[in-house]
């Protein structure tokens, strides 16, 4: 089968929200092959302790290259402890020029509780403008509609839950079995 012939994986929403001092992460469990729904019940979300230092991440795209992501970021924070920034920084440089790691098709959310970035294979570490953050496939729904409700009376986990509600509701590739991560500095 050719790369043009496969379908493609597809079937994440990520989503970080900051408020309050805390950092949720949250995520959904749905992997689909093409139109077909292989797993939905997959965990996204997962904690590290690189160094002692709780670290939050979530992905989106290949799981594979994800975990290798996430793995090459545990080093990277094992050599500089407490400091997310700049080992996202030198994981998004590691990706960018090295030749076996540019071929990884993955985005990830990384907090620290303090602070929030997206790190992509483009080089980019990004830090959002307006505390929330949403990647993959229903991740723009999720963004639009945490953005909504950043004003509101609720806490982050409930506008995470919340967006990806409705990023569920709209997106195919979503469902609505959550990996939800909190994390305070």
């Amino acid at each position: 089968m050719s790369k043009e012939d496969f379908p493609g994986w597809h079937g994440t929403t990520i989503i970080g929200v900051k408020k309050g001092g805390e950092v949720v992460i949250a995520g959904d469990g749905q992997v689909s092959l093409g139109q077909t729904v292989i797993k939905g019940t997959a965990r996204k979300v997962r904690r590290l302790s690189p160094g002692g230092y709780d670290i939050v991440a979530g992905f989106a795209g290949s799981t594979a290259d994800a975990f290798t992501l996430l793995e090459r970021l545990e080093a990277k924070l094992e050599g500089l402890p407490g400091q997310l920034a700049r080992a996202s920084v030198e994981l998004a440089k590691d990706w960018r020029t090295d030749k076996y790691l540019q071929k990884l098709e993955a985005m990830l959310i990384v907090s620290d509780g303090a602070d929030i970035f997206v790190i992509t294979g483009a080089g980019d570490v990004l830090e959002p403008e307006h505390d929330v953050t949403a990647i993959g496939s229903g991740g723009n729904y999720a963004l639009a509609a945490a953005r909504g409700m950043m004003d509101s009376d609720r806490d982050a986990e409930q506008i995470a839950r919340d967006a990806m509600k409705i990023a569920a509701d709209i997106c195919v590739y979503t469902n609505g079995n959550l990996t939800v991560e909190k994390i305070t500095k």
